[in-house]
């Protein structure tokens, strides 16, 4: 990735792995905008059949992703999916937001959080694709702390958040979320904590 051009840095999480605080002080540090909240409002934009509904999630849950993957997990649960007409919905409110990240994209240097941002920017010509992971263990021993829950709550988050990302990403883009040839670095959060990938992915980029 050339710092000195326009630039784009997708993160990929597993639940409860800091990925989004790691991406936040990415942005931080490299003085470029976070993708995250900004893209409901150009969604919106893009699609005013889903507005009062992207609305009604944002107002429960600020990771209002998370929200419509655990909705679109339930969708699934009752309805036999074929990836046919009655899910066009679905993946015209995918396709308009992978447009609202683009074009933000367009504008300036940006970090994206999620949304399956190394299928949006596989084909970027500087593009930096990174995937936070962790052991399940440490991952919800670090969300029964950050959440105050008992280890067996902490663990069900996980399964559930992991099995919701794995459904939306294969959905919607067709590929295996935990693939490591979808992505340009794959970091273990256990061997640095939040701040030090942060600094490792910088080394990464000098």
């Amino acid at each position: 990735m050339n710092r000195q051009e326009q630039f784009i840095i997708t993160i990929s999480r597993m639940f409860g792995t800091g990925g989004h605080e790691i991406g936040a002080e990415l942005a931080r540090r490299l003085d470029v905008k976070l993708i995250d909240k900004q893209v409901l409002n150009e969604v919106a934009k893009r699609m005013n059949v889903v507005e009062e509904a992207m609305e009604k999630i944002e107002a429960r849950n600020p990771l209002w992703r998370d929200d419509f993957t655990s909705f679109y997990r339930t969708y699934m649960s009752r309805a036999e999916y074929n990836g046919q007409e009655h899910d066009r919905t679905s993946h015209e409110l995918f396709e308009a937001q992978a447009e609202a990240i683009r074009s933000i994209a367009a504008e300036e240097s940006c970090v994206l959080i999620g949304r399956c941002g190394f299928h949006i920017f596989a084909e970027h010509p500087n593009a930096l694709k990174i995937f936070i992971h962790s052991s399940e263990d440490c991952r919800k021993r670090r969300i029964a702390e950050k959440y105050d829950l008992s280890l067996a709550d902490a663990a069900a988050m996980v399964v559930d958040n992991d099995y919701s990302r794995e459904l939306y990403t294969k959905t919607f883009t067709g590929k295996d979320w935990t693939d490591a040839r979808n992505y340009d670095i794959s970091i273990d959060v256990r061997k640095f904590g939040v701040n030090g990938a942060v600094d490792f992915i910088m080394k990464c980029i000098e």
